[in-house]
């Protein structure tokens, strides 16, 4: 998991490195060539991109570092925590939902990974299979049945 989400990160710090010093200097330089540069929105639009670039650069810079200092075998083995995937009863439906909890910027619901700072993420913390959850969330209160636990340590 620390392996794959280092990769992640650094593939994507590659991929906006090269975007900053080969792709926006090119794309100034031309726009620098189109003339007054109080009025050049395409200078002021490559100037503001190359802003955003070095400061996503700088936030995945961060993160790498955390993953790096990040201590696996203080992760729970037997409760959700980071990188545990749980299976969800809701007991009003009977449906089954499947969740993975992650870093806040690898969330993407549609494709069951949820933040671990996410109202349900926050309420799944520490739970153990069997467990009963009440999670309140923006929409209200919904309540799930911890079926099935998988935790990082599972997955290696």
């Amino acid at each position: 998991m620390k392996a794959r989400l280092l990769k992640k990160f650094e593939d994507e710090i590659s991929q906006l490195d090269k975007e900053l010093k080969t792709e926006l200097p090119q794309e100034i330089k031309r726009a620098r060539e189109l003339g007054d540069l109080r009025e050049n929105a395409e200078y002021h639009a490559a100037k503001e991109r190359q802003r955003l670039v070095e400061s996503r650069i700088s936030l995945l810079m961060k993160r790498v570092s955390e993953i790096h200092l990040m201590n696996l075998d203080k992760i729970p083995r037997d409760r959700v925590g980071f990188g545990s995937t749980v299976h969800l009863k809701d007991p009003a439906s009977d449906s089954i939902t499947i969740y993975q909890l992650v870093m806040p910027e690898d969330a993407d619901v549609d494709r069951g990974m949820i933040s671990t700072a996410s109202p349900i993420g926050r309420g799944l913390l520490n739970k153990e299979e069997g467990d009963e959850v009440t999670v309140t969330t923006p929409n209200g209160s919904r309540r799930f049945e911890l079926v099935k636990l998988s935790t990082i340590h599972d997955e290696k």
